[in-house]
């Protein structure tokens, strides 16, 4: 038997890659479980207690509370615009179309701390600090780009000749789209509403310029507690972060993939 030896060499190289990648992110467990009051790897002695100290602090839970409503919200808000969006992309000819959409994954592009200047400026004048609408309209704008891109990602593979059958069986546009074109992208809108949902959940820059005392986000909270005091609880709060986002990005892929297969 042959060894094919540049596949192995490649996959190699991406497998100390990804535990490269991984790698920061993977500390951050065993020292959620020290038993010592410190942040410092390798972790000395084992406990729960900074586990139990976040499901017990009401500072912890009320900024999750937070950041879970501001999430779902965004998830809802981005979906629908960013699903029209591409959608109008999609359906539009000439260049205008490519000029719309690298102005909508603009966020994605521009360096956060600029974002967040713009926006707190803008806030200012609007009263918008530290409120419920003005995390979801500042969150909704970072999420958008995510929505249109999965969403395009199904359109791209679209076949408008369904549409085209439907509409020449009697199906009115309306009925055309929940029938025919709704079914067909959903897997990329569900994938676009779970990105956005972690977008927001994970969002601290533009978070930190407008969060107020009484309404924190986790992220702005745990940035908070590491320039206070610093302890596990800090760890702890990352495993749970990195855990959920990791199966909520997951699904977003799973999604995804039936999408280009379907």
């Amino acid at each position: 038997m042959k060894l094919n030896v540049p596949r192995l060499l490649l996959r190699l190289t991406c497998l100390l890659i990804a535990i490269w990648l991984v790698a920061p992110t993977l500390i951050v467990i065993p020292m959620s479980f020290a038993g010592q009051k410190s942040l410092a790897f390798p972790p000395k002695g084992f406990s729960l207690q900074w586990y139990e100290n976040f499901f017990t602090n009401p500072q912890w839970i009320g900024s999750l509370i937070v950041s879970a409503k501001v999430a779902l919200m965004v998830a809802v808000v981005a979906t629908i615009i960013g699903t029209m969006a591409a959608i109008g992309i999609e359906r539009m000819k000439g260049s205008a179309a490519g000029i719309i959409r690298a102005v909508l994954i603009t966020p994605m592009i521009v360096p956060g701390v600029v974002l967040a200047v713009g926006i707190y400026a803008v806030y200012l004048d609007t009263r918008l600090v530290g409120t419920w609408t003005g995390y979801v309209l500042a969150h909704t704008l970072l999420a958008i780009p995510f929505v249109v891109i999965a969403v395009g990602a199904n359109l791209a593979v679209f076949d408008a000749r369904l549409e085209t059958a439907a509409a020449s069986l009697g199906a009115s546009r309306l009925t055309t789209f929940f029938t025919i074109t709704l079914p067909l992208i959903l897997p990329g809108i569900l994938s676009g509403s779970l990105f956005a949902f972690v977008t927001s959940f994970d969002e601290v820059i533009v978070s930190l310029f407008i969060t107020s005392p009484q309404l924190k986000t986790l992220p702005v909270q745990i940035y908070s507690s590491m320039t206070r005091d610093a302890d596990p609880t800090v760890a702890a709060v990352g495993s749970l972060i990195f855990l959920a986002t990791s199966l909520i990005i997951g699904l977003g892929l799973i999604f995804g993939m039936r999408g280009r297969k379907a």
